[in-house]
């Protein structure tokens, strides 16, 4: 659902913007009281707008808003005020205690799980072809219409293939249909509950959700609070921004609207997407070219590295363990800046993730998404026309802007394989989505992948259809596409940041 403006996505922007304004117009001794109001205000009158009752509505924005401050759900049978605990968070510096996405479970309308069934289209044909190839006998004919028993069906959709009316439906709750690592469990109620044990924090489950039961938590209030201390904070925003914030906000343009709002200065994480493909690069002609390692998995993406090295351990020493362009481009900025503190903006959840691992938190102090930064621009009241560019965010080359597109980090990281060695035949495979991402690594633990460049994106179209962006996927595409060919350089060889290379060859 991305780029539609729903009720769910107005719902949720109205927290982002609230939680910022919080911190920005408060001081600490009125943020319980004000906190209690916002729901009031975000969901105001007698009269509900979107269920069956209005203090339900501000109760799920309560539980949002909890979340979003990066506080924890309260259970819903005590007497808890939502602004509880909130001293804990009142501070510029803290990471939020897992879990980071989840389930507000009165929000949840426990949406039946995956199911075939017969719509009104069936016509009660004469050859009833989806009763003859049914292996389960589980299809009869009921008032002339199929029926299928959902005790015996074991949804091969056989029945779904044989009918000529398209009769026969397949149906899954959008939460569980989006989640790559069947993640999506049900409660006693039939509520949708998150396996944290399989979770890799993608968000899918999150944007796909069309009842806003799914959220995640954020650093947003404690990022503002800092902000406005007016410490010396740097913004490191992700190749995916680019139209992210509408036709005005041109990535010049950008840099001077974080600059209102209390940053010091930006940098393209591009930066660090060159560097790294250069670093793999070097990996795959020392170590797979030669055979001494099978194949070379991709690392930028954390909900793919995560899932690949869990779930196919045998082959983990195959997955890259170079930094990812995030924390690359947040060690150039500390060495440039050793005081400041690093914002890492982008259109990605399992990044929040990637920043509590302990070799990571010195080096990335807050992540936010490309939708929470919108909520801190509302707060401001930050119109992108009235700003003038001063400079030019011009720091990275083609091939690293190109990495939010499926399919180019490989191409770029092949790009300098054959820049450096002209006589590697380079070899690549890609997957959009963590299902179609495991069917690519099985078939390299089959062997069948051996010499291979693979690259997976746990979001289908890449880091442009990520669950913190705003845009919808082919639009995004689109910018990044027109953004790339503005770079004065195409290779990540030529990047005018490669004497800090030194900075990517921490193994994470």
């Amino acid at each position: 659902m991305r780029g539609v403006y729903t009720p769910v996505t107005d719902i949720r922007r109205k927290v982002y913007e609230a939680v910022a304004r919080l911190a920005w117009e408060n001081e600490p001794d009125e943020y319980a009281q004000r906190m209690e109001e916002i729901p009031f205000e975000i969901i105001p009158g007698e009269e509900p707008t979107y269920r069956e009752s209005v203090f339900k509505e501000r109760a799920i924005v309560g539980e949002r808003l909890r979340l979003a401050m990066g506080l924890s759900l309260y259970p819903i049978d005590r007497p808890t005020p939502i602004s509880k605990d909130i001293a804990n968070v009142s501070i510029d510096e803290i990471y939020y205690e897992p879990e980071l996405i989840n389930v507000i479970p009165f929000a949840c309308m426990a949406c039946p799980t995956r199911t075939v069934w017969v719509t009104n289209n069936c016509r009660g044909c004469l050859a009833h072809p989806c009763m003859q190839v049914c292996p389960k006998s589980c299809i009869s004919f009921v008032d002339g219409h199929a029926f299928i028993d959902q005790d015996k069906c074991i949804k091969c959709g056989r029945c779904k293939e044989a009918c000529p009316y398209n009769a026969i439906t397949e149906y899954d709750r959008p939460c569980a249909a989006a989640c790559g690592v069947d993640a999506i469990g049900s409660d006693e109620k039939g509520r949708a509950k998150i396996d944290h044990e399989k979770c890799v924090s993608c968000g899918l489950c999150l944007v796909n959700c069309p009842f806003g039961a799914i959220t995640d938590k954020s650093q947003l209030f404690q990022l503002s609070l800092a902000l406005k201390k007016g410490e010396e904070i740097y913004a490191a925003i992700a190749p995916a921004f680019v139209g992210q914030f509408g036709p005005l906000a041109s990535p010049d343009v950008l840099m001077e609207a974080l600059k209102a709002l209390g940053f010091k200065g930006t940098y393209e994480v591009a930066i660090g997407a060159d560097l790294g493909s250069v670093e793999e690069a070097h990996h795959y002609i020392d170590k797979v070219a030669n055979g001494e390692d099978k194949f070379l998995g991709t690392s930028c993406c954390p909900s793919w590295s995560v899932m690949a090295k869990r779930d196919f351990p045998e082959l983990a020493d195959c997955i890259s363990g170079e930094l990812t362009p995030m924390v690359g481009t947040a060690r150039i900025i500390k060495k440039e800046h050793p005081d400041a503190k690093i914002v890492f903006i982008g259109p990605c959840m399992a990044k929040k993730l990637e920043a509590l691992r302990r070799s990571v938190r010195s080096d990335i102090d807050f992540v936010i998404t490309f939708e929470e930064l919108m909520g801190m621009f509302a707060a401001k009241g930050i119109e992108f026309s009235d700003y003038k560019p001063e400079g030019k965010l011009e720091q990275a080359t083609l091939a690293g802007r190109s990495y939010p597109i499926a399919g180019n980090v490989a191409k770029a990281i092949a790009a300098n394989i054959k820049a450096i060695d002209p006589e590697i035949d380079v070899k690549i495979d890609s997957a959009m989505g963590l299902k179609e991402c495991k069917k690519m690594l099985t078939l390299a633990k089959k062997g069948k992948r051996d010499g291979y460049l693979l690259e997976g994106m746990a979001c289908p179209g890449g880091c442009v259809a990520g669950a913190g962006t705003l845009l919808p996927v082919n639009r995004a595409t689109m910018q990044v596409n027109k953004f790339m060919k503005e770079a004065d350089k195409s290779l990540g060889l030529d990047s005018e940041y490669m004497d800090e290379i030194e900075v990517m060859k921490d193994i994470k």
